[in-house]
């Protein structure tokens, strides 16, 4: 997979898990108090995830063709995180 395509396909997940985040945030609003620190603590962390997985990607997208390959481990590596950390949000 090029670079291009492989930049598009992660851009697509990110938007999926911004909707994601938008929903837990909806839920997040109507829990009850104690619940709602519960669902803060959760949307802080996949912001979090995803953010860094952000960055990698910018990396991604501006690096040289030379590059590539390096960053795409990194970027392989963070992807693999923030999908971890938004399943394991999903799951409590």
């Amino acid at each position: 997979m090029d670079r291009d395509t492989y930049v598009e396909k992660m851009k697509a997940k990110i938007d999926e898990w911004n909707a994601e985040i938008a929903k837990q945030e909806a839920k997040s609003r109507a829990a009850q108090a104690d619940m709602k620190q519960s669902y803060q603590k959760q949307l802080e962390e996949m912001k979090a995830q995803r953010d860094a997985f952000e960055e990698k990607l910018r990396e991604a997208r501006d690096s040289n063709e030379k590059a590539w390959g390096d960053i795409r481990d990194g970027v392989e590596k963070a992807w693999r995180d923030m999908a971890e950390a938004f399943d394991n949000a999903m799951k409590r």
